[in-house]
């Protein structure tokens, strides 16, 4: 994959702040959660 600017300072940043990966990975994981939780409430049908 060719680096470009962008991915070299996010690469960058991330090789001198470690523990943002984590966070970064949490917060995904998070907002994929959220994602589900507002497809599954607007989906329900409260009677006829």
């Amino acid at each position: 994959m060719a680096r470009t600017k962008a991915h070299g300072k996010m690469a960058d940043y991330l090789e001198a702040h470690p523990r943002m990966i984590g966070a970064l990975f949490t917060i995904c994981v998070l907002l994929m959660e959220a994602g589900n939780v507002a497809a599954n409430a607007a989906a329900t049908n409260n009677g006829p």
